[in-house]
């Protein structure tokens, strides 16, 4: 049988199929991992919100990704209820158009419920990134022809009382574990994308930039900008304007 040339076409339908396939996989990898106490709940929303993660994956842009942004792990009122990261509850529906039905996962945290785009709560963080992307590139069509936005773990970690317990606060084993299975996803993740600029928000994830870079075969330039939390005092001072001259500094923007 004649083998026929990979075209335009074959590499445009490639970077969507292996954002898409990676993040498959990575949420079949993490729910064979066990968190023990003083973690009581695990949410995995490539799980209960798989269709709306689908959707936004399924809007990268096909001819390769100039900038891909890296998150640390879900908030309860963001990805967790939408399956978007940083997937503040507006601006997945409003601006990115993405409004997919929403399952719950088992068991359930009583105080953190999942309510999906009903979620009436506001996440800080999310609100402030995507609001910063939205006034930057205008359209959501624009944002998805340069840039992506990714979260290193997809999991939410909660305690009895419903505190957010992040990765880095895990323990040594169950951190070893995560990160196996999470830098697996980012090496495939960085290769698909073919980035030119991969910006850690916040230094946890600019950390797992690098040792991703230093793994593949990909070369880009890792930036750093100021993680948006409110929990962060440097972020309640014009976060603003501290990341967009972070980013113009460094060339991204």
């Amino acid at each position: 049988m004649k083998r026929t040339a990979r075209g335009p076409a074959d590499a445009v339908v490639s970077v969507r199929r292996e954002l898409i396939g990676a993040a498959k996989r990575l949420a079949d990898d993490v729910d064979t991992i066990s968190i023990a106490a003083p973690v009581t709940h695990v949410y995995n929303p490539l799980r209960y919100a798989w269709q709306s993660h689908q959707s936004y994956l399924e809007r990268a842009n096909d001819k390769g990704i100039e900038v891909l942004f890296l998150g640390m792990n879900p908030g309860p009122w963001g990805m967790a209820q939408t399956g978007v990261p940083f997937g503040e509850v507006s601006a997945v529906r409003d601006w990115l158009e993405i409004n997919n039905p929403v399952s719950r996962p088992h068991p359930e945290h009583p105080k953190r419920p999942i309510n999906g785009f009903e979620c009436c709560r506001s996440e800080v963080s999310g609100r402030r990134l995507w609001g910063l992307f939205h006034k930057y590139y205008g359209t959501a069509n624009k944002f998805f022809r340069h840039a992506l936005v990714l979260n290193y773990c997809p999991l939410v970690f909660m305690e009895a009382s419903g505190k957010n317990r992040t990765p880095d606060k895990l323990t040594k084993l169950e951190r070893a574990e995560i990160e196996s299975v999470c830098d697996s996803h980012l090496n495939a993740a960085l290769v698909a994308s073919r980035c030119k600029f991969a910006v850690g928000v916040g230094a946890y994830a600019e950390s797992a930039l690098a040792k991703a870079a230093q793994s593949t075969s990909h070369h880009c330039q890792i930036v750093r900008i100021l993680h948006p939390s409110p929990a962060s005092p440097a972020a309640n001072r014009n976060w603003e304007g501290t990341v967009t001259t972070q980013l113009t500094g460094a060339g991204v923007w």
